[in-house]
């Protein structure tokens, strides 16, 4: 969007008073400024500064202690181009606002590295010079919850009043108690372009998923989540509720997953995981080889909280082992049935608690890696990953960061920046969690042992 169209779309949204100009950190927040609708300009010429490191906050938004880029730079300030997104309203604040996305460069005007939206392009920029571009489709899963409440709880249905206390897997029953919020936000993804498909109420009481369709931009797919996770607490926010994307906020409940599919086309649009038949394409075996040999070395990225572990725990219908197969939910990677030339990928291990940017990035530096290296994946796997003896996921933070940090295929999915950005980051994140002690153990030990 060029500045005379987003001058022209705000003359045609009079009511619009402030932008929103927002940059996405590590940990999948937003975060900027408020600009006043007639400094526009300076919105999508490239105008606004903010420090580099504000990209490498922790989950509280506090500067990560003894930093190296604070230490190189001085903490510099970084300018903020304009991804080139249009400008989408926000409807459900109190006025109406715009929200303008955003990512950072350097001040000799090379891309910072550790944004993790350029993470993400450097990755669709190597497909493209192989002539392929990533389609890529993303499946969230959330809770609605009670937010008067200090700990989560099922929301009160808005028809009976009653709060829900049951699973509701693929009920329609609670699809229509809730139809009034999921119609806004169909209603608000529409408004900024986000391809929402289906819903489902999921195995959670008060969880659903919100699938979205293909696109062959990457990008475009990451934003899409990251704004539609803003969108759907927000509106959750305005009809009463709350909306969580945590992992797993209830222990003995379904954990919320960001599974993603995704296929390459060539230049000519032709989906090169396709051979006609169930099995895929050679190039598709490399992908899925690929995925396989970074999958421990990602899993921060996937799972990338304290909180991210509990999902992971075996037996919690999550993801836990490194494992591949045809139809198969209960592998890590699973190659869906189906017309052949919709042959894809589906990467299961993510949370929705996760960056979709650096998801993203994972997935397809994972699978780009097993292109280049024409790497050859173990046999699929047929029947339950729970039961078999397979390497497994790192099962907590602490190996998670450090898998990340000793990767040796890390250095060539991100930069170097980004993977000391986000062990720096995670390790500060672990150490204040390492000091809290729960309630949970002062019930069990305080006076017992």
């Amino acid at each position: 969007m060029s500045q005379s169209k987003a001058e022209a779309w705000l003359a045609q949204h009079p009511e619009i008073e402030s932008i929103f100009a927002c940059v996405c950190d590590l940990n999948g927040t937003m975060r900027g400024k408020r600009v006043p609708s007639d400094q526009v300009s300076k919105v999508v010429e490239g105008g606004l500064r903010m420090p580099l490191s504000i990209v490498g906050m922790d989950i509280w938004g506090e500067d990560v202690e003894n930093s190296e880029l604070v230490f190189e730079t001085g903490d510099s300030d970084g300018l903020c181009d304009f991804t080139g997104r249009p400008l989408m309203p926000i409807t459900w604040t109190s006025r109406p606002t715009a929200l303008a996305m955003l990512w950072m460069r350097q001040e000799n005007g090379t891309p910072f590295p550790g944004d993790p939206r350029r993470a993400l392009a450097e990755v669709a920029a190597k497909f493209k010079a192989r002539g392929l571009t990533p389609v890529v489709a993303t499946e969230l899963e959330f809770y609605l919850v009670d937010p008067s409440e200090d700990h989560p709880q099922a929301p009160c249905s808005p028809v009976t009043g009653k709060r829900l206390d049951s699973d509701g897997a693929l009920s329609l029953d609670e699809l229509q108690h809730f139809d009034e919020f999921l119609n806004e936000v169909y209603d608000a993804c529409e408004l900024q372009g986000i391809p929402a498909d289906a819903a489902i109420s999921e195995n959670g009481a008060g969880q659903f998923e919100i699938n979205m369709r293909h696109v062959d931009d990457p990008l475009r797919a990451a934003d899409d989540a990251v704004l539609f996770k803003r969108l759907v607490r927000g509106i959750a926010r305005k009809h009463g509720f709350a909306a969580t994307f945590m992992a797993k906020p209830y222990g003995d409940l379904a954990g919320s997953g960001f599974h993603v599919h995704f296929s390459l086309v060539d230049e000519n649009g032709v989906n090169v995981f396709d051979n006609g038949g169930e099995e895929g394409t050679p190039l598709m075996l490399n992908a899925v080889a690929g995925l396989l040999a970074t999958m421990q070395q990602n899993t921060l990225t996937f799972a990338p909280h304290e909180n991210s572990y509990r999902r992971l725990l075996p037996g919690a219908h999550a993801p836990t082992n490194v494992a591949w197969g045809y139809e198969n939910r209960t592998a890590a990677i699973r190659i869906p049935g189906g017309d052949a030339k919709a042959r894809r990928i589906e990467h299961r291990v993510a949370g929705a608690d996760a960056n979709p940017y650096l998801v993203l990035t994972s997935i397809l530096g994972g699978a780009l890696l097993g292109i280049e290296q024409d790497m050859q994946p173990v046999a699929p796997i047929t029947g339950d990953a729970y039961t078999m003896k397979l390497d497994n996921l790192p099962l907590d933070w602490a190996t998670a960061i450090d898998a990340f940090r000793k990767g040796p295929d890390v250095p060539g999915i991100f930069s170097a920046r980004l993977q000391t950005m986000m062990v720096e980051c995670k390790t500060q994140e672990l150490r204040k969690f390492a000091r809290q002690v729960t309630h949970f153990e002062y019930d069990t030990y305080l006076e017992i042992v």
